[in-house]
């Protein structure tokens, strides 16, 4: 676990990141994070989600360490680890692909076909102080090997809902996949995807981690579930979805 000084809190983040827990235990600790907050740090002066778990410090000075991260506009579960044993178990189970991450999104058209897997290598580039990812050659110089799945849960004359996972863990992975299919994620203009959906403003990038399944330190497995958040549910059903 890290030796970092602890984070002073205010009583409302602390209030804050407790409220957003959805399954806690000895060993792991599960959190619904909120839209708009960094996972770890950023140039953003502001607490990260990495800074407010100091608000479940342990007697002995530790507190605990995120497993994964998600994008900061992305919303849902997130798994940090509460000792270091929980956490050497986790980051390789993680290595080893062993989690399965279930996402809902929105795009603003159904997928052609309505469901499918993408097999598209990505690459990393940075430009000025930002970092993307883009499709690339197999063989290309720096080619991360990609793949994800989809499949269309509903859809309307305004758009569409779908189901998504990713099969490996890189960096805007869903985001530039959905983009390389033609079906940009709503609130993604980095990306190419629409500002507005069924009439109405995206506030921000419509993608929500609803599921995280995950091998136990303690034997078995877990599945821990976010439910949808007010912002995302509301264009949802301003769409009929």
């Amino acid at each position: 676990m890290t030796d970092r000084s602890p984070v002073s809190l205010s009583e409302d983040e602390i209030a804050a990141v407790r409220s957003w827990v959805l399954h806690e235990d000895p060993h792991v600790l599960v959190l619904n994070k909120p839209a708009g907050l960094s996972s770890q740090g950023g140039r953003i002066k502001a607490h990260t989600l990495d800074d407010l778990l100091w608000a479940f410090m342990r007697s002995n000075g530790k507190r605990p360490e995120l497993v994964h991260r998600l994008d900061r506009d992305t919303s849902g579960v997130i798994l940090a680890a509460r000792t270091k044993p929980a956490a050497g178990f986790l980051g390789k189970a993680l290595q080893m692909r062993r989690f399965k991450k279930t996402y809902l999104a929105l795009v603003s058209a159904a997928p052609e076909p309505r469901a499918g897997r993408i097999d598209a290598p990505l690459l990393r580039q940075e430009i000025g102080r930002e970092s993307y990812m883009r499709v690339c050659a197999f063989d290309a110089p720096g080619a991360q090997g990609s793949q994800s799945r989809y499949r269309t849960l509903s859809a309307s004359e305004d758009g569409a809902l779908v189901e998504l996972e990713p099969l490996t863990g890189r960096m805007h992975q869903l985001r530039v996949h959905m983009a390389h299919i033609g079906r940009p994620l709503v609130g993604d203009p980095r990306y190419g995807g629409a500002l507005t959906f069924a009439g109405r403003a995206a506030p921000r990038l419509m993608l929500h981690a609803a599921r995280l399944t995950f091998p136990h330190p303690e034997g078995g497995d877990r599945t821990v579930e976010a439910p949808l958040p007010a912002d995302f549910d509301a264009l949802r059903l301003a769409a009929q979805l």
